[in-house]
């Protein structure tokens, strides 16, 4: 079968095309590589001894997407690509909107003219809850307003996705909220690999760890939680990866034309900026230098998943360990810089 995965060559496209062709998939791989490096197609193909099919491509340009599904006959598609930084979003809210939902609505538009029903994963985020009045949070809890132009463009992307299947086209559907994946690849020939500045906290911890930044801001230690900084809901990026090839292997089998699903991707703990500080510093045997800084505009106090239902409908429960997650993205940000 054939597998489109936009954003593949991003942190979570990565690994998941890795899994899928270790799986036997054949995939092609579409990117811009506006927050992605070409280096990583290689350690693919190092990793699975399989080379994807790679188009450049950028998927608001709806004559290039219209002739890349006049060049392929996909089954299934795993939509990753998308602007995901909160921080840059506040700053250039158009930039998120014009690429993340018009991305998706040029994708939708082919779609509609597919005579099959097709398998359609969309990442989406925690971000669409706000936030969330009680934890853990719920699929069935409100969606709030957005912290972030970030958050609302995935909001707009989910609107979409439930407009489409309410139009009764053929189309199967789960979508993924993810809370926040962390760690690398086994091999750590794949990880996180931040362009500029890191948005996310892990990349930030390993890079001040190596040397490459001279201490790591803590955002704020006043927050109204266990230790006054924020609480998030980690998981390993490999739970996460395998997920996607639960979800694939879902839609295929299900017979229902207009099957729909919604599910929180997390490990229904949230674990605070401190105790994950603290973990880093633990399982790698090294000191880190934390400032605390001022409050980030954006960022919600607490957020972490109920996986409740994703745990009875696909009998999924994330395998890999925060430690784990700790171990690998140290073993990562070691390999990128063995050659310095």
């Amino acid at each position: 079968m054939q597998i489109l995965v936009t954003g593949g060559l991003g942190y979570i496209g990565s690994h998941t095309s890795v899994l899928l062709l270790e799986k036997g998939y054949d995939i092609v791989i579409v990117d811009d590589l506006s927050n992605s490096n070409i280096e990583v197609l290689d350690n693919i193909y190092k990793i699975t001894g399989k080379k994807p099919t790679f188009e450049k491509i950028d998927l608001k340009d709806i004559r290039a997407v219209s002739k890349l599904f006049k060049d392929y006959k996909f089954d299934g598609i795993i939509h990753f690509a998308a602007h995901k930084s909160v921080n840059e979003s506040l700053k250039k809210p158009e930039k998120y909107l014009s690429n993340n939902v018009g991305s998706l609505e040029n994708i939708i538009a082919e779609i509609k003219l597919l005579e099959n029903p097709i398998n359609f994963i969309f990442s989406s985020s925690c971000t669409v809850y706000g936030q969330a009045d009680s934890m853990p949070i719920n699929e069935s809890f409100p969606l709030k307003k957005a912290e972030s132009p970030y958050g609302e463009s995935k909001k707009m992307c989910e609107e979409i996705l439930k407009k489409l299947n309410n139009s009764n086209h053929s189309f199967k559907n789960i979508t993924l909220r993810y809370f926040n994946p962390i760690g690398a690849h086994p091999t750590g020939l794949i990880g996180e690999l931040p362009i500029g500045n890191p948005e996310n906290l892990v990349p930030y911890i390993t890079q001040t760890a190596i040397g490459k930044r001279d201490f790591l801001s803590v955002f704020g230690d006043n927050y109204k939680t266990k230790d006054g900084t924020c609480i998030r809901d980690y998981i390993n990026i490999m739970d996460l990866a395998e997920l996607h090839i639960t979800c694939l292997e879902k839609l295929i089998a299900v017979e229902d034309e207009n099957f729909f699903k919604i599910y929180n991707v997390g490990t229904g703990k949230g674990t605070s900026v401190f105790e994950l500080i603290n973990l880093f510093e633990n399982v790698n045997d090294i000191k880190l230098n934390y400032k605390i800084g001022d409050r980030r505009k954006g960022d919600v106090i607490s957020a972490y998943a109920d996986t409740t239902k994703i745990k009875e409908e696909l009998s999924w429960s994330t395998k890999y360990s925060l430690e784990n997650a700790l171990k690998s993205a140290w073993n990562w940000e070691l390999n990128l810089n063995k050659d310095e």
